[in-house]
Order: C-alpha cells, then sequence, then structure tokens
C-alpha cells in the first residue's frame, strides 16, 4: 500500500509532462517581469494573482505551482499573497555571461484546470564587477640602450558587467619615461600600449614601477589596477667598487673555528652578469689560506684554524674583486687579533723537599718554584696562594720566584703529612688558575713518652688462682712512630713480704700481660701495690709509669674452726655443768668459732645437730650459745650429748662440728655420785678411783684459801704475759678482729679467771688445775689430764700455738669439778 502511495505522484507529472504541450496550447498569453541581478531572496518580483485575476486564497485550492525544466528554480510563489519573488541570489554575469538580453522563462500551472501560463523575468545588469587585468603584477624588460618611441603592449582588462557599467577607459601613472597609449580594436574592446618617451640609465634608475588602472562607467565607478615593473637591462660598462677601501677588524683569539669574522663587499653599477662580483684572496698568500677562508660568491671571511695570540698579533689579507666580463678592484683587511686569558700560569718547580723533621724551626724552606704566564698585560699578572691555613707561607723573590717556607715548629704527632695545594692565579677576566701540589712528610723525632690512657688501674683477682694464669693487662700508647713508638713493659722493683715483687708477679715486655707467678692466699695478703714501667726505644729513650693495684677477692677455702670448747688430748672428756633448777634460757655454755675468711664467707651460723635429749637445749644461730630449752625434770639423763655445727655462708658453705657433754646436777656432790655413769671404764680397778676422787674434793676445799692468792699474784702478771702473746705470733695472731664472731658485734678484750677440773673413773688421773688468766685474743685449751704440774706455768699456755682467739661480749664458762664457776672481768679494748 505505501508502494503505491509512492507511485501516485510519480504518475501524475509523468501524465502532467506529457499534457503540457496542450496546455500550453490552452494558456492565456505570457506574463513578463524585470527584475534586477543580486536582489536577497524573497524579493518580490510581480504579484500573480493580481495579474491573473485570481484571490490569492484561491491558489493554494487550485493547485498552482511553477513548472521549469531542467534548470535551477529561481523563483517561488508566496500562496498567502500571491507574489512570485525569489528562491534564491540571482547573479546575471552567472545566468547570460556578457549577453546582452537576460531572459529568464518558466511556466505556472494550475492542476485544477490543466491550465499553464508563461511567465518571462528579465534580469538587468547592475555595476557589481569592476575591471580586473589577468595578472596583478607585468614585469617588462629593456635594454637601457633602447631608443625613444619604442612601444611595448600591456595586458587588457575584462569587466563582467555590460553597457555602462563595462570597462571604459585606461589611465597610466605620470613618470619620466614612458606614456600610455589605447587602441580600439574591431570588437570594439581597448587595448592598452605602453610608449618610452625618454633614454634610460640602469646605473641611474634600473627599475621603474608603473601602475595602469582600468575604470568602467558604472555609478559608482569600479576600477581594476595592475602594477608594471619595468626592469632595465645592464651594459657591462663599470668595474666592482668595494665598500671600504680598506676593512679593519678585531677578534679574540679564543674565537671558534668557523666563525665568520667579516664580509667584504664590492657593488658593481651594472646588473646582471656584469654585476655578477666574485672575491678572491691574492695570489701566494702564504699562511693567510691556512687560517681563513674567502668565499667566491659572498665575501665572507671565515675562520678556519684557531688563532693564537702568543703566535701571530695581526694578520693582513688582499682580497680581489672581479665581475663577469673581468674588470676588477683591490683592497685589504686587518685582522687585529686579541689577546685573551686563554692561558693558565704554569709552575717550574726549581726544588722541593719531601720530608722535613718535625723539629725544624720556622723559616726552613720547603720548596723553591716559578711561575710564568703565557698571555699579556693583565692577563700574565700572576698572584700565587696558599688554599688552606697551614704552617707555611710564601715569600715572592725576583722574576717570579716564590720559597715555601715553614712558620711555626712542626709536630708528626698532629700531623704526620701535609697535602700542601699552592694556586697561581691571573689577573684575566675571568682570571684561571693552576694548582701545585706539595706533598710533605713529616719525620718523627722521639718527643713523647709513652703514655696510659689511665692515671692508675685496680684490678680484682681471686684467691688460689693457678700459677702462670693471665692476671691483667696495660697498653701504653706512644704517638710517634717506629722505633721510637716500640714499647718495653717492665715492674719496678719492690718487695712483699719480705719477697720481691718479680716472685709474685711478670709482665710480657711487649705485650703488657702480667701473669701470676704463684697461688696467692687471701689470708696471707690481700692486695699488691705495682708499678708498671712503659720504655722506648727512641734515641734518647723515654718513659712513664702508671700505678697498678691488685686485690684479692677471698674464696671460701677455710673451714670454721671452733675454739670453746676444745677436745682434751688426754682422753678425758669436758664436761659442762647444768643445774637441775635452771630455768629454760640458761645459759650453759657457749659455741666460739672463727674463720680465716672474710667477709660472707666469715659469717658463722651455729646449729644443733643432734642431741641425746631432743627438745632439751637449743643453740643459738648466730651467737653459738647453748641454753635450756625447757625446765629440767628428774627423769631427764645426768648425762647429755650434744653435736652442734658451724657452717659459714661461702659458696659452697663448710662447716665444722663440736661434740658437748652437759652433765645434769645441782652440786658436785651429785656429780660426783653419779661419776659412775659418766665415766669412761679403762681399768678393773675403778673402785679405786672414788677414794682419789674424795681427797681431791677435800684437798681442794683446803685450798681455796691458796687460790686467792694465786689469782692475785697472776693479776699482776696480765700484762708481762699480753706482751709475750703478742711476740708469740702464733695461733691466730695473724687473724683480723673482724674474723671473730661476739655477740652484738662488740670487740672485746676478755679476761677470763676459770678452774677446770678433770674427772675421771681413775682417782690417780683426776687432777685440779687452776689455770692464769687467759685474754680476748687467746682461750685457753684444755690440757691433758695426764699434765703433772698442779699449777702449770702461764708461759706454758701462751705457747701453745693451737689456741685461738674468741670474741664474745657474754661470759665464758669454764667447768670447776663439773660446775661452773664465772669469774668473768669485761674490759673493752677502747677502755
Amino acid at each position: 500500500m505505501a508502494t503505491l502511495q509512492k507511485l501516485l505522484p510519480r504518475r501524475r507529472v509523468i501524465l502532467l509532462w506529457l499534457l503540457l504541450p496542450v496546455l500550453c496550447e490552452a494558456g492565456a498569453g505570457q506574463i513578463r517581469y524585470s527584475v534586477p541581478e543580486e536582489l536577497d531572496k524573497g524579493s518580490v518580483v510581480g504579484n500573480i494573482a493580481k495579474d491573473l485575476g485570481w484571490e490569492p486564497l484561491a491558489l493554494a485550492e487550485r493547485g498552482v505551482r511553477i513548472v521549469s525544466r531542467g534548470r535551477t528554480q529561481l523563483f517561488s510563489l508566496n500562496p498567502r499573497s500571491g507574489s512570485l519573488v525569489t528562491a534564491d541570489r540571482i547573479d546575471r554575469e552567472e545566468l547570460c555571461a556578457q549577453s546582452m538580453q537576460c531572459l529568464v522563462n518558466f511556466n505556472i500551472l494550475l492542476e485544477d484546470k490543466l491550465t499553464i501560463y508563461s511567465v518571462e523575468v528579465k534580469i538587468t545588469d547592475i555595476n557589481d564587477n569592476a575591471p580586473r587585468f589577468g595578472v596583478d603584477e607585468l614585469e617588462l624588460k629593456i635594454s637601457e640602450t633602447t631608443t625613444p618611441g619604442f612601444r611595448i603592449p600591456l595586458k587588457s582588462a575584462h569587466d563582467a558587467d555590460i553597457g555602462e557599467n563595462s570597462l571604459q577607459k585606461y589611465e597610466l601613472n605620470s613618470n619620466d619615461h614612458f606614456s600610455l597609449d589605447v587602441r580600439s580594436g574591431a570588437d570594439g574592446n581597448k587595448f592598452p600600449e605602453l610608449v618610452l618617451q625618454r633614454a634610460l640609465d640602469r646605473e641611474e634608475e634600473a627599475v621603474h614601477h608603473l601602475v595602469l588602472v582600468a575604470s568602467d562607467g558604472g555609478n559608482p565607478v569600479r576600477s581594476g589596477t595592475c602594477r608594471i615593473r619595468v626592469k632595465v637591462l645592464d651594459v657591462n660598462d663599470n668595474a666592482p667598487v668595494f665598500t671600504q677601501p680598506e676593512y679593519r677588524v678585531s677578534v679574540p683569539e679564543n674565537i671558534p673555528v668557523g666563525t665568520q669574522i667579516l664580509t667584504v663587499s664590492a657593488a658593481d653599477a651594472d646588473e646582471g652578469y656584469n654585476a655578477q662580483v666574485a672575491y678572491f684572496l691574492e695570489k701566494n698568500p702564504g699562511e693567510i689560506s691556512e687560517v681563513f677562508e674567502l668565499k667566491l660568491t659572498s665575501g665572507e671571511i671565515t675562520i678556519i684554524k684557531s688563532l693564537d695570540y702568543e703566535d701571530a698579533k695581526v694578520h693582513e689579507i688582499d682580497i680581489e674583486a672581479q665581475d663577469g666580463p673581468g674588470l676588477l678592484t683591490r683592497t685589504k683587511v686587518v685582522v687585529t687579533v686579541l689577546d685573551v686569558n686563554d692561558n693558565a700560569p704554569e709552575f717550574y718547580m726549581t726544588s722541593a723537599t719531601s720530608s722535613v723533621p718535625e723539629d725544624s724551626p720556622p723559616g726552613t724552606i720547603i720548596a723553591l718554584f716559578n711561575v710564568h704566564d703565557r698571555d699579556s698585560g693583565q692577563n700574565a699578572l700572576v698572584t700565587c696562594s696558599l688554599l688552606e691555613e697551614l704552617p707555611f707561607k710564601l715569600e715572592r723573590s725576583v722574576d717570579n720566584y716564590h720559597r715555601l717556607v715553614t712558620t711555626a715548629a712542626l709536630d708528626r704527632e698532629q700531623f704526620s703529612f701535609y697535602n700542601i695545594t699552592i694556586t697561581a692565579e691571573d689577573g684575566g677576566s675571568p682570571s684561571l688558575s693552576t694548582d701545585a701540589h706539595i706533598l710533605l712528610q713529616v719525620a718523627d723525632v722521639n718527643d713523647n713518652p709513652p703514655a696510659f690512657p689511665r692515671a692508675f688501674y685496680s684490678a680484682f683477682i681471686p684467691e688460689n688462682n693457678p700459677r702462670g694464669a693471665s692476671i691483667f693487662s696495660v697498653l701504653a700508647h706512644d704517638p710517634d712512630s717506629d722505633n721510637n713508638a716500640q714499647i718495653t713493659y717492665s715492674l719496678a722493683e719492690d718487695t712483699l713480704q719480705g719477697a720481691p715483687l718479680s716472685s709474685y708477679v711478670s709482665i710480657n715486655s711487649d705485650t703488657g700481660v702480667l701473669y701470676a707467678l704463684r697461688s696467692f692466699d687471701y689470708e696471707q695478703f690481700q692486695d699488691l701495690q705495682l708499678q708498671v714501667i712503659a720504655l722506648d726505644s727512641g734515641r734518647p729513650p723515654l718513659s712513664s709509669s702508671v700505678s697498678l693495684s691488685l686485690f684479692l677477692v677471698d674464696q671460701n677455702d677455710n673451714a670454721p674452726e671452733i675454739l670453746y670448747p676444745t677436745l682434751p688430748t688426754d682422753g678425758s672428756t669436758g664436761v659442762e655443768l647444768a643445774p637441775r633448777s635452771a630455768e629454760p634460757g640458761y645459759l650453759v655454755t657457749k659455741v666460739v668459732a672463727v674463720d680465716r675468711d672474710s667477709g660472707q664467707n666469715a659469717w658463722l651460723s651455729y646449729r644443733l645437730l643432734k642431741a641425746s635429749e631432743p627438745g632439751l637445749f637449743s643453740v643459738g644461730l648466730h651467737t653459738g650459745e647453748v641454753r635450756t630449752a625447757r625446765t629440767l625434770v628428774d627423769k631427764d639423763a645426768l648425762k647429755q650429748s650434744l653435736i652442734v655445727a658451724v657452717q659459714d655462708h661461702g659458696q659452697p658453705p663448710l662447716s665444722a662440728t663440736v661434740t658437748l657433754t652437759i652433765a645434769v646436777a645441782d652440786s658436785i656432790p651429785d656429780v660426783l655420785a653419779d661419776l659412775g655413769s659418766i665415766r669412761t671404764p679403762t681399768d678393773p680397778d675403778d673402785s679405786d678411783l672414788t677414794l682419789y676422787l674424795v681427797v681431791a674434793v677435800a684437798a681442794v676445799s683446803c685450798l681455796f684459801l691458796a687460790f686467792v692468792i694465786v689469782l692475785l699474784v697472776l693479776r699482776l702478771r696480765r700484762w708481762y704475759a699480753g706482751r709475750l702473746l703478742q711476740a708469740s705470733g702464733g695461733g691466730l695472731a695473724a687473724v683480723p678482729t673482724s674474723h671473730f664472731v661476739g655477740i652484738d658485734g662488740v670487740h672485746a678484750f676478755l679476761q677470763s679467771y676459770s678452774h677446770e677440773v678433770c674427772l675421771t673413773a681413775d682417782s690417780r688421773k683426776s687432777h685440779i688445775i687452776f689455770p692464769q688468766p687467759n685474754y680476748a685474743d687467746t682461750l685457753i685449751s684444755q690440757e691433758s689430764c695426764e699434765q703433772k704440774d698442779f699449777l702449770p706455768a702461764p708461759q706454758s699456755l701462751l705457747d701453745d700455738k693451737k689456741e685461738e682467739v674468741a670474741q664474745s661480749s657474754s661470759p665464758i664458762p669454764f667447768p670447776v669439778f663439773g660446775f661452773h664457776y664465772v669469774g668473768n672481768i669485761v674490759k673493752n679494748r677502747g677502755q
């Protein structure tokens, strides 16, 4: 269906064209209009509806439209107004060219009656085109020898308009040599010609510029122009002439190769071949051709080799200029080379030393040198200087000679060498400089003794060290070098306890390592004071020394020693007495012990290791006091056996034990009644011992008065006995008082008086001993019960090397016939 709708309009058009001749014959006359060209689109050409006698609104109803054949539709109908209007801008020259009549014909069709009307529109010309020449500029050539009257045809102009609007006349601008003549052709066209009025001279005026103007007759008048360039051809009647009789140029010597320095120019008044000038260097120019190059046609002078002011300061160049036919002329070019600071100063070292002793005096000459600059003037003015603040200076001598000398004493230990940089700088701008380097070694002089980094040394060494062990190391430093810095170590001669120090310690002379030659004993001495000497190998040698303190560190190598009670040496048993009426806390006895070590290794503690009656007695942890722990009862055995252990606080701890025998009784008869239970039977005649014991007790009672007298005598001899004790040097004389264990830390001088009874089951071996006074630094040891002297001499007790010292603030009990008689007098050493 859609295809059928598209075919119907096409069929109508075909039918219309078939009926067009018939319709034309049925048309009623022709309609004519006239319209100027270049009207705007939509301009009214004429009122078709009015001319045909139609109403404007009936045009659309009757199907009025324009029919044209094979041409762009230039007009259209306005259905509202019934007017014929322009459909586009109309250009008459495009439609009809140069035709005098320009007509546009088309038809108007009434579809309802198939009636056709013929319409003719005349397009009238307007002056919308100016005359135009085929070229904008025309060049003509004429020889300067051409005679006046010579004619040259010119290009004609063209105007697209017609009639009065077309080209009407030509005009030439005013000049002295040419005039214009216009000729008309058979078709009425006009042709301009140029006529020479006066002879030409190319050297006077080589080119003549003319302007040809073509004008139409329109209103306003339009015109077109053509520029005419008349070139006068030359005749070779002039030789080249240089612009300057002599050329001078100054160039710096460092101008790059290939740089154009000058252009010579020769002008020839002729032209063309007659004016073609070529430039040549003078024949046999020598070195000039090696330095400069002259361009043949341009006259440019170029540097082809580096200039050197020091080689040549001025160059003169002879140049010829020749035109085409051979006329020539000459000129000279003077090239002045300007000095450039392109040469740095140069050093010439006349004399220089590579080593100087550090004790050289100020003013010592190190080097002598000369400085030269190949430049000239200010560029050759050289100044020498030192870059760094060094103990040197430069002294200027004659003819640019300089000396390098020292300004102060040198110290090799501070600077072992100097890298001296001398700078020579010229006065150019920019200035150039050269550096000279002198490496100066400072020779060593033995001016420094060995030095230890510390003022003194101290070291701690554990005792019992192995022999030959390394114990310490010292190291000295000598800032000198080579042999002056080789150090030998030694020990200053000294003695310790009468033996030379060299028997205790040795030192490696090369390394400064100290070795122990023996095992040290803290209990023998506590420190070593050494003096280590360091000696260098210079000439003369220098030395220094340092103090070294070696402190021994105590080790727990001594077990506690029990001073009291001491075991009898005759086989008897020492007995302590504890009355049955004793209250809890009653002091029965005290275990006194010392440790030859020091510090923590000498801190002692006591403990009850074993007891025949557990819980009956207790031992003070720090005092060693044996006290009753509870009240004694009748069922408690007369004989009590205790084992007390004494232990130090060393690592590992060492200990010792002592066995105590305590008799529990209220009086001596009780002891005698029960002696059978505590004796040690050694003989079948034990019954005789009782008799002897009764006799002994009676004797003691009789002699009690005598004992008091003896006691007074012994007190008078106390001072004498103390002197003998200090002189004896035995036992614990060398043990410090800090090694004794006492109560509350009080060092007391203890004077004790006691009676001692050695009781045995054998009456023949029982006896009474009245010992002399004892002191805190010497406690009495129980002697053998077999001692034959009833009252032994005090000197024998003082000389006994087995006696030990004990310090205590509590009374020291001594058994008298199995009971304690306390008669202690405590005197402080400070009193």
